[in-house]
């Protein structure tokens, strides 16, 4: 695969896939515009090479039809803005509309084009309209590595079509720093999982059961191991029929000789609610009925103490309900023992990102990526179509 910075951009035409999918209010307003922030390396690097920068993405789910709810023209004046010069857009991103607005470019200029969703065969990868989006271009670079586990016409078949294709920086510390932590960690090296479900990160855990020293598991799926060890679990969250996966994976960690850490305690209340009353109980005194909605002192010491001389951190999933302030405290503690260890620490999904940020330690954490279920299928060690392709085609030039 090549890179950015290996691919001469001077007076060429660069399409620049990355990923805008941001959060918007009723009025069309950008409410965080840290998604677009995350693709200025990118982008500023192709303008002062010299290209016409041709900025494209997806934003929401509009089903292959145009929508003005999921259009990207308020994107383009938040890019212009945090670039600090103008960003033309344009209303559609394919056909002779779009490929007047690039021939009337001059070197230097910036461009963004409208939702690449608006078009079905976005999704469906298909050929035919990859084909489009390849003649805008004389160099594809992908930056938009939170879609690179869905196979798209724009970051899959339009390799086929582009001869000079490569990665953007922000893809290239993805893979970077995901094969530090995966492929040659230094040891000791934990993986923290929280979340609510064990069947939406079973192939992560039995990945993980390969690769780690210490395995921590919180959150809602955690009482779904604690069952299986034979303890009720009161209302609290657990999958019945992943009871079996939960022992097979309890008794692997045995015979890896992994360290496989779980509440000791719990925080509990009889509803989720910010308002309700809340008690900490051993996790073999859960009262009928109430529900555990974050991991207890006992616990969050014990976490604690799995952390400390590690140094590889993988973390994703909170410990608990952190939206809610009384379910916050077990989340902010791991964030906080992670941001202290010292470790190379990568953090991955919007959650766990967003929890790291309200702790206030983001800016000691090494690396947090910017793709949740991109993050997790890597984790679970399946292969990215859109890294295929780009390893694939990244040596026409």
């Amino acid at each position: 695969m090549k890179y950015i910075d290996q691919i001469n951009l001077k007076e060429k035409r660069v399409f620049i896939r990355c990923d805008f999918n941001v959060p918007m209010d009723k009025q069309g307003n950008i409410m965080d515009d840290a998604r677009i922030r995350a693709h200025l390396p990118t982008i500023n690097y192709a303008i002062k090479a010299g290209s016409k920068v041709i900025v494209a993405s997806h934003l929401g789910r509009p089903k292959g039809k145009k929508s003005e709810e999921f259009s990207l023209k308020p994107a383009a004046s938040v890019l212009a803005g945090l670039l600090g010069k103008e960003v033309g857009f344009v209303d559609d991103c394919i056909g002779e509309e779009v490929e007047k607005a690039v021939s009337n470019m001059k070197y230097g200029d910036v461009i963004l084009l409208e939702n690449l969703r608006f078009y079905g065969g976005e999704e469906k990868n298909d050929t035919e309209f990859a084909e489009k989006l390849a003649r805008l271009c004389d160099v594809y670079i992908d930056d938009a590595f939170a879609v690179s586990h869905r196979k798209a016409a724009s970051n899959a078949a339009i390799t086929d079509f582009v001869k000079t294709c490569g990665a953007g920086f922000l893809l290239k510390n993805e893979i970077e720093y995901f094969n530090k932590a995966m492929k040659n960690p230094v040891r000791p090296f934990a993986a923290i999982i929280g979340g609510a479900k064990v069947s939406d990160k079973i192939g992560v855990l039995e990945n993980l059961l390969e690769k780690v020293d210490t395995l921590i598991v919180g959150g809602g799926m955690a009482f779904t191991f604690i069952r299986a060890m034979g303890y009720e679990t009161g209302n609290s969250l657990c999958e019945v029929e992943m009871l079996d996966k939960a022992r097979t994976i309890m008794d692997k960690a045995k015979e890896k000789k992994v360290n496989f850490c779980l509440p000791v305690d719990c925080v509990v209340a009889e509803k989720a609610s910010a308002d309700a009353g809340i008690k900490v109980c051993k996790i073999e005194e859960i009262p009928k009925g109430w529900i555990g909605l974050d991991i207890g002192p006992e616990t969050i010491s014990a976490f604690s103490d799995a952390l400390k001389g590690v140094k590889t951190i993988v973390w994703n999933g909170p410990m608990g309900m952190f939206e809610l302030e009384p379910f916050s405290k077990g989340t902010f503690a791991v964030a906080a023992s992670v941001a202290k260890s010292g470790a190379l620490s990568i953090i991955g999904g919007g959650d766990t990102g967003l929890a790291v940020q309200q702790a206030g330690v983001s800016d000691k954490i090494s690396y947090i990526s910017t793709g949740g279920g991109a993050f997790l299928e890597l984790l679970e060690g399946k292969n990215m179509p859109a890294i295929e392709a780009l390893e694939k085609n990244g040596g026409n030039s």
